[in-house]
């Protein structure tokens, strides 16, 4: 009987880890990010792209941009050669419901390029009305 309990348990354990959207995003907080690709992790339940932004007074922030897990992105053609270290991009997302934390959830990113990816964000079908731009800079 423990170990039937034990199984169970193990079992359950990564579905807990897995959240819902709304549960650490805020779907009324658009934010476009302009920055370079400084990491990228490529991890379950969500891989993470790190954004290096520079600010309107010159100063850096490290944004986390949760995508869709790897499995996600390879079915919608994105690899981790997709998303090379060092490149300028644009991303567009949500924060974290915890504005204080320099997270977001992705929905797409744009290459200087003109390409797009999308990052199989789990967020609101619809794109960002308007996602505020004072908050970034555009890259160099």
């Amino acid at each position: 009987m423990k170990s039937v309990l034990f199984v169970l348990f193990a079992l359950t354990l990564p579905l807990s880890a897995h959240h819902a959207f709304g549960g650490e995003f805020d779907a009324n907080a658009p934010v476009l990010l302009k920055g370079k690709i400084t990491k990228v992790e490529w991890v379950n339940p969500h891989a993470w792209i790190h954004v290096e932004v520079t600010k309107e007074d010159g100063s850096k922030e490290e944004w986390m941009v949760e995508g869709g897990s790897p499995n996600s992105l390879l079915r919608l053609g994105v690899t981790r050669d997709s998303i090379p270290v060092g490149t300028e991009v644009v991303v567009d997302g949500y924060k974290s419901r915890d504005h204080n934390l320099l997270r977001a959830n992705g929905r797409n990113i744009t290459f200087p390029d003109g390409r797009k990816l999308l990052l199989g964000s789990s967020g609101p079908a619809e794109a960002p009305k308007a996602a505020p731009t004072d908050q970034t800079k555009a890259p160099h």
